[in-house]
């Protein structure tokens, strides 16, 4: 039989953790309406349209362009590849990057190395984006990344791995939220 007692189950760090997934779960809802998380949604919808992008190239198919618009929408353009594979790589890619940022945030050197590759692929992103909104997008980002990783090296604030776990939590939240939102528009349509 399963024991479902959570005694002696957690340290501080643990409790911790646990703790600021929960108020981040809280704030990410509270505020998902509001603007204060746009900047946020878009990093959210530019890795989910990354994710359509990367399972294109991973069957062989080919990434016509990718935009992510500012009302939170955005779309890639593909050619070839498999579609079964390519459509829900969206959804399970914003949860798949959710899990990286979590697991990243554990440990101030994997947090740094989830900041700087994120870093680099909107870098990346910057020069090849088709539209004015995912540059700009990518231009905060990698100025929002940096600031928050000199405060961690150059001060005693310690926030560049809270910054990632939100991230992460957005992400994952998101994937949740956009098939439900995905879903009930197919129904709606029948």
């Amino acid at each position: 039989m399963a024991n479902w007692e959570l005694k002696n189950c957690c340290n501080g760090d643990q409790k911790t953790f646990l703790i600021t997934v929960g108020i981040y779960t809280v704030v990410i809802f509270a505020l998902w309406r509001t603007i204060l998380l746009t900047p946020f949604k878009l990093i959210t919808v530019f890795l989910h349209e990354a994710s359509h992008a990367i399972a294109c190239v991973l069957t062989c198919g080919q990434v016509e362009g990718m935009k992510v618009h500012a009302n939170e929408g955005g779309v890639t353009q593909t050619r070839g590849g498999i579609y079964w594979v390519i459509l829900p790589a969206g959804y399970l890619g914003s949860s798949f990057w959710g899990m990286i940022f979590i697991l990243a945030s554990t440990n101030l050197l994997t947090a740094r190395i989830a900041a700087g590759c994120l870093a680099v692929a909107l870098l990346i992103v910057l020069f090849v984006a088709k539209n004015w909104t995912l540059r700009g997008l990518c231009i905060g980002f990698i100025i929002f990344l940096a600031v928050f990783w000199l405060l961690q090296e150059k001060t005693k604030i310690r926030i560049l791995r809270y910054i990632i776990l939100f991230i992460g939590v957005m992400n994952s939240l998101f994937s949740v939220y956009a098939l439900q939102i995905s879903m009930m528009i197919s129904y709606l349509g029948e």
